[in-house]
């Protein structure tokens, strides 16, 4: 199910007090708003949220047997790869980059945001279909930009529940190891150089050496020795 409103100040925000409040929301319900006045993304940055763009949140209800909830975001980021990556031609490079973010040609084209609200994890995603916030830290892109000429977003988030409900059930029937083999797969290679913004510890340069079972970023420091990060905002260098 889909339910859209004009205009709101967040879908997470939106859906945290919705189920606070006592709502059943049934997994596979989807809240989308045509604009937001303070969207967010991770580690509380602002997220632009212009008319036209997609800004949609969804709800998972946990179960005594999934895998770790935080684990959630490789299956948003596959998810949104694999509708960037049918909606654009197909020589586009999307390429995902740890742990959530989907790059086109190197640039952001999608923001994803988990939170965690009791039993239940809201997983929020807003994707650029018609246009891109110019920013100072990092190139983005749009899907119009990018080649695509399907941007109606209700159509695209149809399309992305479809891709959404396809690779939560691979994380739930196959485990993590499958979901987090599927995302290398799609990611930076091995070796490609990295800087890590650690949290409240400066930062690390390294080269991506893969992922740890439990989804934690692996990295190749200059010395040879292998750092475990477990937090931090990526960017390839």
């Amino acid at each position: 199910m889909i339910e859209v409103v004009e205009e709101t100040a967040s879908t997470n925000a939106d859906l945290v007090r919705r189920l606070g409040a006592g709502e059943g929301i049934a997994e596979g319900f989807w809240l989308r708003a045509v604009r937001q006045s303070a969207g967010r993304g991770r580690r509380g940055k602002e997220w632009s949220s212009p008319e036209g763009n997609l800004y949609t949140s969804t709800v998972i209800a946990l179960r005594a047997d999934d895998p770790a909830a935080h684990t959630l975001a490789f299956v948003a980021a596959l998810a949104v790869r694999d509708l960037i990556a049918a909606l654009l031609p197909a020589d586009a490079a999307v390429q995902l980059k740890w742990p959530n973010d989907v790059l086109v040609a190197g640039a952001k084209i999608s923001g994803i945001l988990l939170e965690r609200c009791g039993d239940h994890v809201i997983v929020g995603i807003g994707i650029n279909l018609v246009s891109a916030p110019e920013l100072a830290d990092r190139a983005t892109a749009s899907v119009l930009a990018s080649g695509g000429s399907d941007v109606d977003a209700q159509k695209v988030l149809e399309k992305l529940a479809t891709a959404y409900a396809r690779r939560l059930s691979q994380w739930r029937s196959e485990g993590l190891s499958a979901t987090l083999r599927a995302w290398q797969q799609h990611a930076y290679p091995q070796g490609t150089p990295l800087k890590v913004v650690l949290d409240g510890e400066g930062e690390a340069l390294g080269a991506f050496a893969g992922l740890d079972p439990d989804g934690a970023l692996r990295l190749r420091l200059p010395d040879g020795s292998l750092r475990v990060i477990h937090a931090g905002d990526v960017s390839l260098v």
